[in-house]
Order: structure tokens, then sequence, then C-alpha cells
């Protein structure tokens, strides 16, 4: 009898995985894409980057920072959904209606809508370069594409936006004290503001934790359990540093009135390589923030500030990029090496595709305390773990979306109702939803994997 129970056991955690994996996926699709630079001397024709990314990741929102006519192509057909850039050069030409108008006529209506094009960004960071004849030109720019995209009655299916830099903000900590620079709120940003809510077209930010935190906050900005932040004046607590940028970004809007108006995040990520004084710059760090950012993102748990939502989210970035300039992570921000093979892997590749992902990736993700297990594995919490570590465990694995409900009250797990019996099932479902890697039960090695399976009654791990 002990047999059958266990092999129903294993059941019902195989097919429980399975759900976990496919809900994954389903909140995926649809909300996550890549920037496509292409500062590099290696990279692979934009036909194959096309087929790859169709036939082989759950990826289908490219962001591009031109508009390259080979790429554009590249994509008809693919149904991935592609953003346009015009480059910040050519901002204070779009000021003249006629050249913003040949600006669409050439480089968007004669591969519309065979590619699917669904944003035109004007420009990268305008405010953070202090250019005063770009910034003035910003939004009569903005404006001036929109009405050559309704001369040709395109402007319900494309529309456009410009991304930002954090540095627009004057104040950004604790999240809630969240303004824009003085001198640019009103003059600038009021209007644009006024331009995306009349178009139905997202504010769009491009926050980096990995630029903004220290050895000391590493763990807040990698969505690793850690102590968090606390707002006083909202009484919020804070998880990760993510969370802490877009709900400063949200409280610059409610100052000026447009809490309506859409986020997306147009870029974010972090490198795999770096320079040997860099903090937390290795591919297991990569991997944890781009695991965790995707999961965290498409959770439809929000932030404190704006709970119950999804963010449309582009990963920076697709390919590392051997010509940047600058530090060496610059060149080390891709998801995949230029032969097309994973730096590392955070979920995006089909589960088909997951075959041909190297055993040990180039750079290695190293495993914290490896522990020689076969078979199927479970992780759990270790006996010296002290309560107070446990319930931030919880906090974070259910904080990324992952599913709770069965350590809630009615949830077949819910007793014992301690935190230790709730932490045990919090970090193993993150154990099998991360893909069961050694390192995935670390939790600041307050876990540790055994081979027992824990499930008891209805309860199944």
């Amino acid at each position: 009898m002990e047999k059958i129970n266990r092999a129903t056991a294993t059941s019902l955690i195989i097919v429980h995985s399975l759900l976990v994996a496919v809900s994954l996926l389903r909140g995926v699709q649809g909300t996550i894409g890549v920037n496509y630079g292409t500062v590099s001397n290696n990279l692979p024709p934009p036909s194959e980057v096309a087929r790859f990314l169709l036939e082989t990741t759950i990826i289908n929102r490219v962001r591009l920072f031109d508009a390259d006519p080979t790429i554009i192509q590249a994509f008809a057909h693919t149904g991935i959904a592609i953003t346009v850039t015009v480059p910040n050069e050519l901002i204070p030409d779009l000021t003249n209606l006629s050249f913003a108008q040949k600006w669409v006529k050439t480089n968007i209506l004669p591969y519309y809508p065979d590619t699917n094009i669904i944003r035109i960004l004007v420009g990268n960071e305008v405010l953070s370069t202090a250019n005063k004849l770009l910034i003035a030109s910003l939004v009569p720019s903005l404006q001036n594409l929109h009405t050559a995209l309704v001369g040709l009655s395109l402007d319900r299916r494309i529309k456009v936006s410009t991304p930002h830099s954090l540095g627009i903000l004057s104040s950004s900590s604790p999240p809630s004290s969240g303004k824009f620079r003085k001198g640019y709120d009103t003059a600038v940003l009021k209007p644009l503001l006024s331009f995306l809510r009349a178009t139905n077209s997202p504010f769009m930010i491009n926050p980096y934790p990995f630029f903004g935190c220290s050895a000391d906050t590493l763990d807040y900005a990698l969505f690793r359990p850690n102590s968090g932040a606390f707002d006083e004046k909202t009484q919020l607590m804070y998880t990760n540093m993510l969370d802490g940028q877009l709900d400063a970004i949200f409280s610059a809007l409610k100052l000026l009135g447009f809490i309506d108006i859409d986020i997306v995040i147009a870029e974010t990520g972090w490198p795999s390589v770096g320079d040997p004084a860099q903090v937390g710059v290795d591919a297991r760090s990569a991997a944890q923030y781009n695991g965790n950012l995707l999961r965290h993102v498409t959770s439809g748990i929000g932030t404190p500030l704006m709970p119950n939502r999804t963010f449309e989210t582009y990963i920076f970035a697709l390919f590392n990029e051997n010509l940047k300039p600058g530090p060496t992570c610059e060149r080390n921000f891709g998801l995949f090496k230029p032969d097309m093979t994973p730096v590392y892997e955070i979920g995006i590749l089909r589960p088909t595709a997951r075959t041909s992902v190297p055993g040990n990736p180039s750079p290695v993700v190293a495993p914290i305390n490896p522990v020689p297990v076969k078979g199927k594995n479970w992780c759990l919490p270790k006996s010296d773990a002290n309560a107070d570590d446990l319930q931030s465990n919880i906090d974070y694995v259910c904080g990324l979306g992952i599913d709770c409900r069965p350590i809630q009250e009615r949830g077949p797990c819910f007793f014992p109702n301690t935190v230790r019996a709730h932490a045990a099932y919090a970090m193993n479902a993150y154990y099998q939803a991360m893909g069961r890697e050694t390192y995935d039960c670390d939790f600041k090695q307050t876990g540790a994997i055994t081979a027992v399976d824990p499930s008891y009654g209805s309860c199944k791990y």
C-alpha cells in the first residue's frame, strides 16, 4: 500500500510541476520581450535571429534601437511584435511634419502589416542627454509622428512613445518620495504625459537595479530573500529594488496627475561577466535577476503601489555585443551568445529546445554547496534555520507569483500552521519551478535538498 501511495504522490507532484510550468509559460507569452542590439561584428543574420526567436523561444516582442530595414523585414510573417526607434540625432528633424511623414512612409509603411510593428520610440533617454535642442524637440516630434500615422490610419495599431532613464527623478527613495526633476516636470513631462494619455500610449522607463545596488543591497536587487525596505509614509514593505524603482516613477506620475497611464519597462537586465571589482557580476546572478524578473512582472502581483498588475518588459539584451564601449559588463548583458546558445537559462526556451542547452554554459553557473543526489528531490528548511529567515523565504517566494494557495487558510498544506511548515512548501515550490538546480535551494544557506518526499495527507509537494 505504501508503494501505491508513494507512486500516486509522485504522479501528483509531476502534474503539479507541469501545471506550474504551464502557468508561468502562459504568463510570459505576450508580455516579455528583448532588446535586439547590434553593436557587434559576430552576430547571426537577422533572418536567422527571427527564426530562432519564433521557433526556439517564447519571446514574441522585440525592441530595435533603429529602423534597420533588413531586421524589420526579417520579422515579416512571424507575428513577433516589433518596436522600432528613431535615433536621437533625427529628433530635431521630426519637428517638421513633412519629415515625420516621410520617415513613416520610408521606414514603416513598406513593411507593415507583414511585420507586426506595434510602436515607434522617439530617441532613447533624451532628457538625460541634457541637450536643450533634443529636449525641446521631443514632444513636437512625438506629436508629428502620431499625426503621420493618423494620416495613414495606423494610429490605433502603432503607438508612439519615448524611453527614459531613472535620472529623470530628483528623488526615488523611499518610493513614495518619487518626483520628476524640477524644470522637466511641467515644461516637458506634463505635455508628454498629456500626449501619451490622449493617444493611449505607455510611459516607458529603463530601470536597472544592477546600477543602483551595492554589496549590501545585492540580495534586494536580485529578488533574493532579504530584510526589505520599509516606506514610512505609505507603511509598505519592499522586497526587491525593481518594485521600489517602479513605484518611485508611479509616485512622480501621481504628483502630475497621470496615474492612469500604463508603465512599460523598456529595458532592464544584468551582465554575466564584468570587471573584478564589480559586485554580483556573474552568470548565476544574471540568471537569478532575469529569471526572477520574468516571473515577477508576469505574476499579476504588481508592486506595493500598483497591485494586481503585469508589466510589459523588455530584457536587455538578446545578445552579448562585443563592440560596445565602456567596462566589460557593457559587452555581456546578453541572454544568448552570437551562436545563439544560451549564456544561461531563465525559462524562455521552448520545452523542445531546452535539450540543446549546454549542461555547463559558459560562464559556468556554479551551484552553492552541491549535493550529490539523484532522482526526485525536494527543498526543505535546515533544522537550524530561524523563523524570521523562513518567513522572509515565504514572503520572497510568494511575492514572485509562485502559487502559495496550498499554505493559505483552507489550503491542503495550511496545517500544521507553523512558519517552518509553510516555508517548507514555499521553498520547495520555488526549487521545483526554477528547475531543481542546487543553488535554487540555497535561500541564504537556510535550505537543504532531500531525497525524502515530505508530502503528507492531501498536501503534495
